[in-house]
């Protein structure tokens, strides 16, 4: 059997995320910040920006809610600190698909999608 989840499981839990931490009384790290770094140094706005994720540049890095973030450049690095709750993933770039089952798990940069305007990253 494939562990990835599949369209049905996916919208279900996207749904019921909004409902699931407050509920199971679940607190999680605000940020997924490995060493500090936010979701492994990739830089978050290329989502919106250039379709998926593209590795930030230590060069370009800025503090937000006690992670530092990388961006490709100045550009993204900048649209990131005019409007950060904007490009933020959901959760905090935890795995959405796992805190919908009330279990607290990294994600994959590559492993993404964007409903209502919202990004989710998942393991």
């Amino acid at each position: 059997t494939s562990a990835m989840p599949d369209r049905r499981t996916l919208l279900t839990a996207l749904a019921l995320l909004p409902f699931w931490p407050q509920a199971a009384g679940a607190r999680a790290p605000e940020i997924l910040a490995t060493g500090g770094i936010a979701l492994g140094g990739t830089d978050v706005v290329t989502y919106a920006l250039a379709g998926g994720p593209v590795p930030g540049d230590p060069r370009f890095a800025l503090m937000w809610r006690g992670a530092t973030w990388h961006f490709a450049g100045a550009r993204t690095m900048e649209t990131f600190e005019m409007d950060p709750g904007r490009y933020c993933p959901a959760y905090g770039g935890h795995c959405a698909w796992a805190l919908a089952r009330a279990v607290l798990m990294p994600s994959q940069p590559e492993a993404f999608a964007a409903h209502a305007g919202r990004l989710y990253l998942f393991s």
